[in-house]
């Protein structure tokens, strides 16, 4: 069972990286391996020994997420490797994963400034986290909202100054629901996605149609049409890319691109960096 085998291997390469002054065990002078003990750990996490012992040897036994969580927090394990750990023992992701609040890195966003066509970060559930000054520019300020409506499917179906700019905003709308669903499903908690599909469709009648279709749909890339008022109609490739942080956080970076010929050319007018 490889599975059993690398988490048998993870769990003691971090049990032999954890000191035990930083459990609040003490050092003592009779230690013959770095790190805690077997017998350590599983007190750290209220098991039993031999229980432990069999999960470091491999043995196909039954792994509880409570009993993770007591691992990962035994063992000082990060965002990362508490991810990882789960991945390992389940072949998913933590029902509720315990991370710090989301944060798009400088780095991150010194890409997206650098980024000369409109550029977005959103997390799993769509909501926009940081954007460029192209974003900005095509979409509106997006600073001016109401954090709890920036969020991309719901500015789809509820922001009328978005929806003018889209002449094929059915097809557009249709695609981006089946694509929500999908990222919906695949969670590990969708308690925040259930929130927002619930309190969009009842608002919107026409989400709520096109929800009851539950079509599902892949949409890493694609064309898109947008209308600005300043230049005209402006066609788009784009593409969504995930970009794991360090504590854990899984972002969508989109990023657009004008087609060549007279998209290109009417953004370049439209977009102060757009040079090339």
């Amino acid at each position: 069972m490889p599975r059993r085998d690398e988490l048998a291997r993870f769990l003691r390469s971090r049990r032999a990286r954890v000191h035990p002054e930083e459990v609040g065990l003490p050092t003592g002078a009779r230690r013959r391996t770095p790190g805690l003990r077997r017998e350590e750990v599983a007190r750290l996490a209220d098991v039993g020994v031999s229980w432990y012992t069999w999960l470091e040897q491999g043995r196909d036994i039954h792994v509880s997420e409570p009993l993770l969580e007591r691992l990962a927090r035994a063992l000082r394990l990060t965002p990362t490797e508490r991810a990882h750990l789960f991945d390992l023992a389940h072949g998913r992701p933590a029902a509720r994963p315990e991370l710090s609040p989301v944060v798009v890195s400088d780095t991150l966003r010194r890409i997206l400034d650098a980024h000369p066509f409109p550029a977005l970060v959103s997390n799993r559930r769509w909501d926009v986290l940081a954007w460029n000054e192209a974003a900005a520019i095509l979409y509106g300020d997006l600073a001016l909202m109401p954090a709890e409506q920036r969020n991309g499917l719901w500015a789809l179906f509820m922001n009328p100054e978005r929806r003018a700019r889209m002449p094929g905003w059915e097809a557009d709308a249709r695609r981006a629901v089946a694509g929500f669903r999908l990222d919906a499903a695949r969670a590990a908690d969708r308690t925040e996605f259930d929130a927002l599909t619930h309190a969009l469709a009842e608002v919107s009648p026409e989400f709520a149609r096109f929800w009851s279709e539950h079509d599902v749909v892949e949409i890493p890339e694609g064309v898109k049409v947008l209308i600005h008022p300043d230049v005209g109609a402006m066609e788009f490739e784009h593409v969504t890319l995930a970009h794991a942080d360090p504590d854990g956080h899984v972002l969508r970076v989109s990023l657009y691109s004008p087609r060549p010929g007279e998209s290109l050319e009417r953004a370049r007018k439209l977009f102060p960096r757009a040079t090339c």
